[in-house]
């Protein structure tokens, strides 16, 4: 058996999938209810990752990083693209669940996500991948996605880095999530003015174009298009108005004239 090889300063480190969440409002929640709702947020996490059959971050050395209001969760990579689904979809499932159930003393439980991957050190956590993964989840356009979550009687948002999207949607490595359920955007960061990155961002039950009002990060190929009869018709509107006159060289029927033209005179005498 070949020796291993011995590690070298510039060598690039192994490959890792980071999943980090936030507590939305954590901040504001009184200081004798932090612990119990942040107790309560772990077991969640912890439920579902069982159900997902996904592995314990906390068996791998260095693989969870408590970050007060929340934590950064360390991956094979091999299990990527279960971090998007159904990770995503059943963890919002269960904030639902929890926010039927919850007490009225208890604070509501919503949460950021992002979901990254690249190369980082363990145990110490150094690298650009942790780094770009807190940025994810702390970018304007995660934290304005909240917002459609929110009227939509949702508890998640997440945004996925790029190559997290194309590595597991666009590959088709997702059942229930498509393109369409993720929205294109720009991650940026209030502090970090440095840091532009794209994004998809993902709100659970939701399509992107049904968030991209909320976002305005989001990029101008994610707009939703007119469709053809609405471009079709200002021509007809605009002839219409000004007084046009058009002449039909076949039969044609009442209806077929007013899905085309806003206001039309017809003449029905014979000639």
């Amino acid at each position: 058996m070949d020796a291993p090889l011995h590690a070298e300063p510039l060598d690039v480190p192994a490959e890792l999938a980071l999943v980090a969440i936030d507590m939305e409002k954590y901040s504001q929640i009184p200081e004798a209810k932090m612990a119990a709702a942040r107790c309560d947020v772990d077991d969640i996490v912890a439920t579902v990752l069982a159900e997902c059959q996904l592995p314990n971050p906390q068996e791998l050395p260095g693989g969870y990083k408590d970050s007060g209001d929340g934590a950064i969760l360390l991956f094979p990579p091999s299990v990527l693209a279960r971090l998007v689904d159904p990770l995503l979809g059943r963890l919002d499932a269960a904030l639902v669940r929890y926010e039927r159930q919850r007490m009225a003393s208890s604070p509501v439980l919503r949460l950021r996500a992002s979901v990254h991957i690249g190369p980082l050190s363990l145990p110490d956590h150094r690298g650009n991948a942790i780094n770009d993964t807190t940025r994810l989840l702390d970018s304007q356009a995660n934290r304005e996605a909240l917002s459609a979550a929110k009227d939509s009687g949702g508890f998640l948002t997440a945004a996925l880095s790029e190559i997290v999207y194309q590595r597991t949607v666009h590959a088709g490595r997702t059942q229930d999530l498509g393109p369409h359920h993720f929205l294109e955007a720009v991650a940026r960061v209030g502090d970090k003015p440095g840091f532009e990155q794209p994004c998809r961002i993902h709100v659970p039950g939701l399509t992107g174009p049904a968030v991209h009002p909320y976002v305005t990060d989001a990029a101008s190929s994610a707009s939703t298009p007119s469709p053809p009869a609405q471009q079709t018709a200002a021509p007809a509107a605009a002839a219409a108005s000004s007084g046009g006159t058009f002449q039909f060289h076949a039969q044609v029927s009442d209806p077929t004239i007013a899905n085309s033209i806003e206001t039309v005179r017809i003449d029905r005498r014979q000639r």
